[in-house]
């Protein structure tokens, strides 16, 4: 039996790998990899420039400049905008200023006196405004008209700045254990990007294996498999094969992600860190310091057991479910409520900081084939313990259990069955007497 299910996994292996397509499409992949980690140096090889500052000019006739550019440096810089900008005051004409806006790209800003409403602005570009540089520069004018509104209205100097002061405002958690809003930075900006890879890779295990099994039944070359192997030899061999595949191709994502940064390393780019913006470069730094980096010498070990064993559960779900259809039309429709179930457990666990305390959480993560997604999520956020991990894993465990089990004798009756007719009359029979005939 051992030389048989090494000769079929490594032959359902072959299939899979040594392939044009599988060639052409992890070469598309692993492209677009390297080119999205590299994104903003392509972009600028064309033309573009992350970093080329935005000219904004004012034309002033309200002499309030000083007050306009100091308040839309503090907006800009309040609201995180990436792209620098730098306002001056335009001593020429309106004429030749719109030419300037038509030729250079600059925004203009025109600032007047208006009776009712004290400053009246308008703001001319050539094409679109980004959207939030265009917040900065309304946050700025408003500000600016209400600073001169007050001035007008007799209230001393004194009164003004204290009117127009910083707020003296502090973060304090009663709560001196809890990393909260540390763990929610993460789950915010982090925890959708990792955990997408197993999502696709989970659903992508389950088609393969139902559309393989399936393969073989329509082209009848099943009769001649099972002629020569026993239906748990053959089980064994799609599930093991898929299994590894899926691995090997986790494997290589993670190696295109190393060259894509590799490549930016050795074409001087900046860091993405640093490209993404300073509030992101500083969440490894906040991670050190609340001692969450820690914690992951538990957590990475435990969920990587607990990944690679859902994918082995959804692995001998699909071969059950296939040995069951007579087509693959079949096999897409019986297939619909893993995805659904699988992709139930991807929202859950990216919008699992809305659950916070929630009984119903807790408990989804212990369900199998989605605890894989959630159970990371919740642990992240202190919503769960490593003890209750080790629940969803011991789960998981007996899920298994039970598919071998009673999966196996659903296959022996579903692998060589080409008609619906009384079949899950049979599939219980089977479940009930491992050696129903075939």
């Amino acid at each position: 039996m051992t030389t048989k299910l090494k000769f079929l996994t490594k032959m359902s292996l072959k299939k899979k790998m040594i392939n044009k397509w599988f060639l052409i499409a992890n070469l598309v992949l692993g492209l677009s990899i390297i080119a999205i980690a590299n994104i903003d140096t392509i972009i600028s090889a064309f033309g573009g420039d992350f970093n080329e500052t935005t000219k904004i000019e004012v034309i002033d006739n309200t002499n309030s400049f000083t007050l306009l550019k100091s308040n839309f440096e503090e907006t800009n810089k309040y609201l995180e905008n990436m792209k620098p900008a730098e306002v001056t005051k335009y001593t020429k004409t309106y004429k030749d200023a719109i030419k300037e806006v038509k030729k250079d790209g600059v925004i203009l800003i025109t600032l007047d006196t208006d009776a009712t409403t004290t400053i009246k602005a308008k703001v001319i570009a050539n094409t679109n405004i980004d959207e939030l540089l265009y917040s900065s520069i309304t946050t700025s004018i408003n500000a600016t008209k209400a600073q001169i509104a007050l001035a007008n209205s007799n209230i001393s100097i004194e009164e003004l700045n204290r009117i127009y002061s910083p707020a003296s405002i502090t973060k304090e958690y009663l709560d001196k254990d809890s990393d909260t809003a540390n763990n929610e930075l993460i789950m915010g900006m982090l925890f959708p990007i990792l955990i997408l890879p197993f999502f696709m890779l989970s659903i992508y295990l389950v088609q393969m294996i139902g559309a393989e099994i399936n393969d073989e039944k329509t082209t009848r070359g099943m009769e001649i498999i099972i002629g020569n192997v026993s239906p748990k030899t053959h089980f064994f061999s799609k599930v093991i094969s898929g299994n590894v595949f899926v691995l090997l191709q986790g494997a290589l994502l993670l190696l295109f992600s190393g060259i894509g940064m590799l490549v930016r390393t050795f074409t001087g780019a900046e860091s993405l860190t640093k490209t993404l913006g300073a509030d992101f470069a500083d969440v490894w730094k906040t991670l050190v310091d609340s001692g969450f980096i820690d914690k992951l010498v538990v957590i990475i070990p435990v969920t990587l057991i607990l990944m690679i064993m859902t994918f082995l559960a959804y692995s001998l779900l699909a071969g059950i479910l296939a040995s069951m259809t007579t087509s693959i039309e079949d096999y897409q429709q019986i297939q619909m409520p893993i995805i659904m179930i699988s992709l139930a457990g991807y929202y859950l666990s990216i919008m699992s900081t809305m659950f916070s305390g929630s009984l119903f959480i807790k408990l989804m993560s212990y369900v199998p084939f989605i605890s894989a997604l959630l159970s990371p999520a919740l642990l992240i956020l202190g919503e769960i313990t490593i003890f209750d991990l080790l629940i969803s894993l011991v789960l998981l465990s007996g899920t298994i259990y039970v598919l071998i089990k009673y999966g196996l004798r659903i296959y022996k009756i579903g692998i060589l069955n080409y008609s619906s007719s009384k079949l899950w009359t049979k599939i219980f029979k089977a479940i009930k007497n491992e050696d129903v005939a075939v």
